[in-house]
């Protein structure tokens, strides 16, 4: 199936970002290489993933704090 510009163009925003999802999911690692950069960042989030865990809060306790200010 093929779909033409104005015919995209008539679908609703929320069915075009379903079929940009579609297409998103369905493209594996090898299909979507990372830019230098983002690899540099990635591997930068992932070396302080376990440190910034450890201080992390859950919603519940963040919820009462914002309660708690009034907000």
């Amino acid at each position: 199936m093929q779909l033409t510009h104005d015919e995209i163009a008539r679908l609703s925003p929320d069915k075009r970002l379903a079929l940009i999802s579609q297409f998103w999911d369905s493209l594996n690692e090898q299909q979507v290489p990372l830019t230098l950069t983002q690899q540099t960042e990635l591997e930068r989030r992932l070396a302080t993933l376990e440190h910034d865990r450890g201080q992390s809060v859950t919603w519940d306790a963040l919820k009462v704090e914002l309660e708690q200010r009034g907000l």
